[in-house]
């Protein structure tokens, strides 16, 4: 079916080159100087219709596919130029037409009937969005994924030139903290304008070149002139049809104005619509900046959580949510702005996988130890999110912010599964496990920017950060998951009592107070050159408290041993100096710097303190080669300090999982890393190529590792620091091309590499005591993940527009290859200008190179939508896994064992849903 598709656009496209002729030629000013970056389109006289565009290079060339014998109206222009129109009729052959433009007017937007589709303003790229929509988009990711050189993946994050944009805006106010997932979701195709791309994106305009912000991109929605000052958006509601009991209800309303603006967004559905993920909700910081990435201390306060079993491809047996929205701005004043938003989302999932787990020997790399399960959960999850913002420029110079960020949730886990295990059937039961928590955090940020003079430029930034942990684990099994050993560390013994079922229960709460302060004064010695110091300062106060208790067969509790508790008190400090010196020499742009850090912490547990301070010198560099203004490479070298967080320093037993006993390490010490990347870019307007290229190195000193004891599928656990360097070589590459107005092609490429050292206690060994690192069993993994996706789409006015595609994944783990095969193709089609036809099919083939897995299965989704033009009423019979798939496959590898799943997904449903334009 693939093939047959891309025949077909194959042939539309040489259908449409036979009748094209090409222009081309230069634009120049008067004094023949190149105008890179000008903008020529051309008009059909006949139809008044733009049939070809073009924006100049480097070289002031331009080119355009123009319909044979046919008369243009040929219009260039240049901000601070003259515009230059002409009338010109094309022969049957290509021809030349050199234009120049003279300087002294510029060109005002509203003097053009024909907007250019695509325009460059400095950093910004402006995108008009009637230039690339036929009518069958719905919403702001429909249009996003016809732009040239953007990308938008199935999470809803977006790409442009291969950076992925980290803030997304309308008509300049934040939309929901600037998250591209629920703005491509949700912002309606037919309210759009224009779609701004901000390269070198800072937040804060006084900090703008004294920074370094090439890898910030943000994207700026204009809406059309009808959609402001007025309440927009659409009210949808749908029910299943036939089988099943299926419904969505998806309110959306917007209002923007000067002033203020209003978002509302409501989804209600049990489709497998998920608004929000877990995922989701777990990496909203609440903010755009990293106020200490420059500090080169990475101590990440780490997260408690339970490690609930996460969504897959937004797929499961069964998914129900229920989410609301609100995002408001507010200017009291000029120079006052207030922003917030709430987030609320409950849903409730069930998940139905069969596993299978291998525990790979530490000498061989060979299995070890195989577990199947069959697995059921149930999960429910309630969790908001709150955020209110102050931001107050009474003038160019000054510049005062100040945020709160709530977070909170309520999740828990059912979960029942058989476990097989082989060589050691003895440990084949059935196991049932709870996990429940109610976290809770609150962030907040103030920051002052000040700017003295044309020299001198003040920032200060401030961030403390509460937050409470308080996961439950249980654990009935039929089997004594860890017996007592006989002899050796008796303190890894749990001292479980006989019983018929092994009720394990396990509580823990962790509290956290963080405060981070950052003072920056920037110097500039001349207009390209500037220096920055830096001071500041992270402290961290922890608590950690835990307890293994057994519910024994009569219904009496088992508080077990000493060993089984945890009470812990973690504190860290880090005060820091920072120089850094950013100079531009030609076309290089250099910030070379070094800081120097006073490390200080101690734990505190078991009535005695272990105490660990010393100094640091740490630099870092980042360096830019501005090949051309469209064209560039760039360097940065990082090295940072790691510090582990209060869980890690337990001395105390933990249950990580039913067949998971970890105990921590008072005396653990910092990880040394050493990054490097560089990256490659270029765009090219002039053939509306895009391509991008990067690879990373990361070598990492004195990790933390887990030194395990395995037996069959149970595991015991403790963590020291490593003298064996952890290495991962990554990279990644991609083409675009957007070529003759109406297609579009791209290839893109990702391999990454990476070593571990892991370590295993020695069970042939004579003692059973664990040994330290030095004398354990080196197991040295190796993984090669790689990516592959090439991919053709069309862009027509009026035919059939088509996306075909093919991705290639492979996954080495441990000696098993694991490769995924995904062609697809996607079809959006407006007929009899009421109907659309949208449809998207997906085949993949799973298989490991041995062939223990070896899956196929197809996704076919399509929906038929009639709207009357000029009418706010939309109906649609949708239909999703048409093709009634039942399950899809994974793998995973955690450096000791290898996994391999197969999941059930949502049986086929057909949907009825009509939708009211507001």
């Amino acid at each position: 079916m693939a093939k047959i598709l891309l025949g077909l656009a194959l042939l539309f496209s040489i259908g449409t080159f036979a009748q094209n002729v090409r222009l081309e030629g230069t634009i120049k000013d008067s004094t023949g100087v190149a105008l890179e970056m000008a903008n020529i389109m051309a008009v059909n006289k006949t139809t008044n219709a733009m049939d070809s565009y073009a924006i100049t290079d480097d070289a002031g060339r331009y080119q355009l596919q123009l319909k044979a014998n046919t008369a243009y109206i040929i219009r260039a222009s240049y901000i601070g130029y003259t515009a230059y129109e002409e009338e010109l009729t094309t022969g049957a052959v290509n021809s030349t037409k050199n234009v120049v433009l003279k300087a002294g007017v510029e060109l005002k937007e509203l003097e053009i009937v024909h907007e250019m589709p695509v325009t460059i303003k400095g950093d910004t790229i402006v995108y008009n969005s009637d230039s690339f929509t036929n009518g069958t988009e719905r919403k702001l990711e429909d249009v996003l994924k016809k732009l040239p050189g953007v990308e938008v993946d199935t999470d809803g994050n977006v790409k442009v030139e291969g950076k992925t944009v980290t803030k997304l805006m309308v008509e300049g106010k934040d939309f929901f903290d600037g998250d591209t997932k629920l703005g491509v979701k949700n912002i309606p195709a037919d309210a759009l304008d224009k779609i701004e791309v901000l390269r070198n994106y800072n937040e804060v305009g006084q900090l703008k070149g004294l920074e370094n912000n090439e890898e910030n991109v943000a994207m700026n929605i204009k809406l059309k002139e009808g959609k402001k000052n007025f309440m927009f958006g659409d009210v949808s509601a749908g029910a299943s049809i036939g089988e099943g009991e299926r419904y969505i209800v998806n309110p959306k309303l917007f209002y923007y104005s000067p002033k203020y603006s209003i978002n509302l967004i409501g989804n209600f559905n049990n489709t497998g619509e998920l608004p929000l993920t877990m995922q989701d909700y777990f990496k909203m910081t609440g903010g755009f900046r990293n106020m200490m990435k420059k500090g080169g201390t990475n101590f990440n306060v780490g997260s408690n959580d339970l490690g609930l079993t996460l969504l897959r491809n937004n797929r499961a047996k069964e998914i129900e949510t229920k989410f609301g929205a609100a995002n408001f701005s507010y200017n009291p004043t000029q120079a006052w702005s207030l922003s917030g938003f709430a987030i609320i989302n409950s849903s409730r999932n069930e998940l139905e996988t069969h596993s299978r787990n291998t525990v790979l020997n530490a000498q061989t790399g060979e299995p070890e130890t195989i577990q199947d399960t069959d697995e059921k959960s149930l999960q429910r999850s309630d969790f908001s999110l709150i955020k209110l913002s102050s931001s107050y420029k009474p003038n160019k110079n000054f510049q005062f912010d100040y945020d709160a960020f709530f977070k909170t949730s309520k999740q828990s886990e059912d979960n029942s599964l058989f476990s097989s295990v082989m060589p050691e059937t003895s440990q084949s039961q059935d196991i049932y496990t709870l996990k429940k928590q109610n976290p809770f955090s609150i962030n907040q940020n103030l920051n002052l920017y000040y700017t003295m003079d044309d020299k001198n430029v003040f920032a200060f930034e401030a961030q403390h950060l509460y937050q409470e942990e308080d996961p439950f684990y249980n654990a009935n099994l039929a089997n004594n998951p860890f017996p007592d050993a006989v002899t050796g560390d008796t303190s890894l013994n749990l001292g479980l009592a006989d019983a018929s079922r092994y009720d394990l229960n396990q509580t823990r709460f962790v509290t956290t107070n963080k405060f981070d302060a950052k003072f920056d004064y920037y110097y500039m010695l001349t207009p390209k050159a500037n220096i920055n110091l830096t001071a500041g300062n992270t402290y961290s106060y922890q608590g950690f408290n835990s307890s293994i208790f057994q519910i024994l067969d009569d219904g009496a509790q088992d508080n077990l041993d000493a060993n089984t508790k945890n009470d812990v008190n973690y504190s860290f400090n880090d005060v820091f100096l920072g120089l850094h010196y950013k100079f531009i020499a030609g076309k290089f742009t250099v910030n070379p710097g070094v800081s120097l850090h006073s490390y200080d912490s101690y734990n505190e547990q078991l009535g005695t303190k272990v105490d660990n301070s010393f100094l640091r010198v740490l630099p870092d560099v980042y360096a830019v080669y501005q090949i051309k203004k469209s064209e560039r490479l760039q360097y940065t070298y990082n090295m940072t300090t790691e510090f582990t967080d209060v869980a890690k320093f337990a001395q105390g037993l933990l249950l990580n999982n039913y067949n998971s006993l970890f105990r921590g390490n008072r005396n653990l010490e910092n990880a040394l890393y050493q990054t490097h990347n560089l990256s490659y870019s270029k765009y090219n307007m002039f053939n509306f190529t895009q391509v991008f290229a990067n690879v990373n190195y990361s070598h990492r000193m004195e990790a933390i590792k887990n030194l395990s004891a395995f037996s069959g599928i149970n595991q015991v656990s403790t963590v020291e620091n490593s003298n064996f360097a952890d290495q991962v070589i990554s990279g990644a590459a991609g083409y675009t091309r957007s070529f003759a107005r109406y297609y579009k092609a791209a290839v893109n490429a990702s391999v990454s590499w990476s070593r571990f050292n892991n370590f295993r206690f020695d069970q042939n060994a004579e003692t059973d005591t664990f040994v330290t690192i030095a004398d354990a069993i080196r197991q040295v993994s190796e993984q090669v993940t790689q990516n592959y996706t090439t991919s053709f789409s069309t862009n027509y006015k009026t035919l059939p527009n088509l996306e075909v595609g093919y991705t290639l994944s492979i996954n080495d783990y441990a000696n098993n290859k694991f490769y995924t095969h995904s062609p697809y193709v996607r079809m959006d089609y407006l007929f009899w200008k009421a109907f659309t036809l949208t449809a998207d099919y997906t085949y993949s083939h799973y298989y490991n190179d041995v062939k223990t897995s070896d899956n196929e299965y197809d996704f076919l989704n399509a929906n038929l939508m009639y709207r009357e033009p000029g009418s706010k009423w939309e109906f649609k019979v949708g239909g999703t896994n048409l093709l009634n798939t039942t399950s899809l496959n994974d793998d995973s590898f955690n450096q000791f064992t290898t996994r391999t799943s197969r999941y059930r997904v949502q049986p086929r449903y057909l949907l009825l849903t009509v939708k009211y334009n507001i």
